[in-house]
């Protein structure tokens, strides 16, 4: 019952932490007002990063279900934190690029390869970042990315948030910021 929330890619074992994160949903999903959302919803993977000595769960999900999670992600961010003791719960949407088909794999692959996972689409490190980000903050909060290149060729991200929201997620800017810097490297 533990395994029916992760499904992870290539049909690998989940380890002991994303065995957790699994028995977490499942136990939202069986004892809280979100049952009817969760019901079709699983995640990929789940790790535990360490940041500025604070430790941060990152869950990933699959792309076509990241909007169906960030439809409740306030309240299931909220209950998970309320279950992990207090550290801070990211939702990512799990992205890959898949290769150019050739003869030997169009047997193999039976759809027709998106434009979003080409290389040649996310080659783009801003693209990726600019993802990555809208991932990172989209908690149901309202907020402007502004990406600047100067003219020694350095990027900056300015982020602003809703003056309403900014009481909720201010204790939490750190962590996405330190989750950002981590995922990207910028």
């Amino acid at each position: 019952m533990s395994n029916t929330k992760i499904v992870k890619s290539g049909g690998g074992e989940p380890d002991q932490f994303e065995i957790q994160i699994s028995q977490a949903l499942v136990e939202l999903e069986v004892n809280s007002d979100l049952k009817t959302q969760l019901r079709g919803l699983y995640i990929t993977k789940a790790k535990e990063i360490e940041l500025n000595g604070k430790k941060s769960i990152i869950i990933y999900v699959p792309i076509p279900q990241l909007k169906s999670f960030q439809k409740i992600q306030t309240r299931l961010v909220r209950e998970l934190e309320k279950k992990f003791c207090g550290r801070h719960v990211v939702f990512i949407g799990e992205r890959k690029i898949l290769p150019k088909p050739t003869r030997k794999t169009r047997t193999k692959n039976k759809q027709k390869r998106p434009r979003s996972c080409t290389s040649e689409f996310l080659q783009s490190t801003l693209m990726i970042s600019d993802s990555l980000s809208y991932d990172i903050l989209e908690n149901g909060y309202l907020f402007i990315i502004v990406f600047l290149v100067k003219l020694d060729g350095s990027q900056l991200i300015k982020v602003h948030l809703d003056k309403n929201q900014q009481t909720n997620i201010e204790h939490k800017v750190d962590t996405f910021a330190s989750v950002y810097k981590k995922l990207t490297g910028r």
